[in-house]
């Protein structure tokens, strides 16, 4: 039997991280806990976590600098916690790669149904082999890999989703509402610009420019796609 995936709770507020537990474990999940930024990266290395759910505000490493290098060391699900709706902005003006933002004040309930959601979602998309898909692009999703005229590149989590969704049909236009129901895989509450975010860091993996793409073009107003060749 394989072990329940492991979440670590980030929060200065032990109630806070109580109350998340008790319903996480509720649902048959493992829990640990953090009460600081660096206490929450040491936990990472040493665990592993399939989620972190992780509180922006907190004294001395704050919520955004620990995501930013859970993002450079590992693919763990994150789901950040802000006290205020304007926080939301803040982390997505940053690009530092949320897959998901709750505001405080919060249901337990409903954060772990998300979790559980999250860990549903297909990691693997529609079988992409090792056929170029766009121009050079290569996907393949068994494996996870992407390379750009043969030379391997660096595209994990949901940047990876991403780029698999749109691979599936290239020169189909998908909104952000599809992308977001085929990526994140559950209703999604939140503020569809986390897609925005996702696509900026799809591009940069793949050294495309926005202004002038070779691979993903945003289609105003609508979402985005894959270019074909004959876009």
């Amino acid at each position: 039997m394989s072990p329940s995936p492991l979440v670590l709770v980030v929060d200065d507020e032990a109630t806070i991280r109580e109350v998340v537990r008790r319903y996480l474990e509720a649902d048959g999940l493992q829990v640990v806990e953090a009460g600081d930024g660096e206490t929450a990266l040491a936990m990472v290395a040493d665990h592993r976590p399939d989620v972190v759910i992780l509180d922006v505000m907190m004294p001395g490493t704050d919520g955004i600098e620990v995501l930013r290098r859970i993002r450079a060391d590992g693919d763990a699900y994150v789901i950040m916690l802000t006290a205020r709706a304007e926080e939301v902005d803040r982390v997505i003006g940053l690009s530092v790669g949320a897959d998901d933002y709750v505001t405080k004040p919060f249901s337990a309930r409903e954060l772990a149904l998300r979790v559980k959601a999250m860990l549903r979602r297909p990691r693997t998309g529609v079988g992409l082999g090792d056929e170029p898909v766009a121009g050079g692009l290569v996907v393949d999703t068994d494996r996870r890999e992407v390379s750009v005229d043969g030379a391997a590149t660096d595209v994990r989590g949901l940047e990876f989703d991403l780029l698999a969704a749109l691979a599936s049909a290239p020169g189909r236009v998908f909104s952000r509402r599809q992308l977001l129901e085929r990526v994140w895989g559950y209703d999604y509450y939140g503020d569809e610009r986390v897609v925005d975010v996702h696509i900026r860091s799809l591009r940069k993996a793949l050294g495309d420019d926005a202004d002038a793409p070779r691979f993903v073009a945003t289609v105003r107003g609508v979402g985005y796609k894959l270019l074909d060749g004959a876009s």
